[in-house]
Formats: C-alpha cells, structure tokens, sequence
C-alpha cells in the first residue's frame, strides 16, 4: 500500500471497506454466464480484487445482470434487487441488457434495464472478456471513492419513477412489491442516468 493513501483511507474507511469487498450476486440468462466462471478461477482470480460469488441476495452488494432480460426474467431482478442491503451497486454484462442486444426487436425484451433498476455501470460487449469485468470493477472503485456510485440512493429518491415503469410491463406485480399503483412514469429532473 502506498503511504500517500494512508490519510485517505483514514478520511472514509466505510468507502475503502466497500470497495473492497463487493460481494456478487449474478444473475444470468442466455450466454451472459459463459464468461463468470473464468473470472472466479485462478486464472483471472477475481477474490484478488475483492469480488466473492455469493449465493443469496441477501448477502451481496453487486449485482451483475448477464444477459437479455425478458418480461419474465424482470420480475426476479426486481425482486433480487430489492432483497440487497444497501449500499447495493448493479452492472450491467454485456450488449442485452443496455439495449436489447441481438433481441432488440423482440416483443419480449426489456431494451433498458436502467428504467426499472438503477444500473450503476455498463460492460459493453457480446460477451464481455474476463479483462472487462476487472475494469468495470476498478471503475466501480473510483465510483465508489467519488460518492458517485449512488444507484440505491436514486432508486429510493425516485422510486415512483421506477414503480412506475415496472408497473407499466409487469401489471400482475403484488401491491406490496412496488407501491399502491397509482405512480406516475414521468422523470423527476433530478434523475441522473449513467451515460
């Protein structure tokens, strides 16, 4: 460790402390698990950076979504979501779910996941190298020390925004998973969407 981060460390312990140990909890349709297990093998050795697989949601605090996500499958991210203790930081792996990927035109296929769950970061790619998990990790790091890794905190400030566009393609939602049901979809101005 260099002794030029000693003070800063010192100064947040909670973000160091976060930063390094991002417990994942994956979530995987498709293809989108084809590159988890070398990133976890000694290979790529992904315990390194401080990121452990856990299997429950309850436990982890990032959540990587692999895959398309159809109408279906949403229901469960929402629920998974919502399971996670804050703070909690979401990735979108890989083309399917930031815009639809191959599936872009498929009735059932939900193009962007940043609508119904604040998405944290992006890995782009059809499927994303093991190399790109690591740096999407290190820039959830400088996210993370910058305070900008805020996800959870906008999903609470604008939860009838998200309620909404849940409610708008999942309609058989139970009353209690997301409000009374009577929110409006519109953006709040104070909405940040990660670009």
């Amino acid at each position: 460790m260099d002794r030029a981060q000693i003070p800063k460390i010192l100064k947040s312990p909670a973000n160091w402390g976060r930063k390094y140990s991002l417990w994942a909890v994956y979530f995987c349709t498709g293809c989108g698990i084809i590159e988890i297990p070398p990133v976890v093998t000694s290979r790529w050795d992904a315990e390194r950076f401080g990121v452990i697989p856990m299997a429950t949601p309850r436990q982890g605090n990032l959540f990587l979504i692999t895959g398309y996500v159809s109408l279906k499958t949403l229901g469960a991210i929402i629920r998974t979501y919502d399971q996670m203790l804050n703070p909690k930081y979401v990735v979108g792996f890989g083309s399917c779910p930031v815009n639809g990927g191959m599936y872009w035109d498929s009735y059932n296929t939900i193009k962007h996941l940043d609508q119904y769950v604040p998405v944290d970061g992006w890995i782009s790619g059809c499927m994303p190298r093991p190399e790109a998990i690591f740096i999407a990790v290190t820039h959830l790091w400088t996210l993370i020390d910058k305070g900008l890794a805020d996800g959870y905190k906008r999903y609470k400030d604008n939860y009838d925004f998200y309620c909404a566009n849940q409610r708008r393609v999942l309609p058989h939602l139970p009353k209690f998973a997301c409000g009374t049901g009577t929110e409006t979809a519109t953006a709040p101005a104070t909405l940040r969407m990660p670009t």
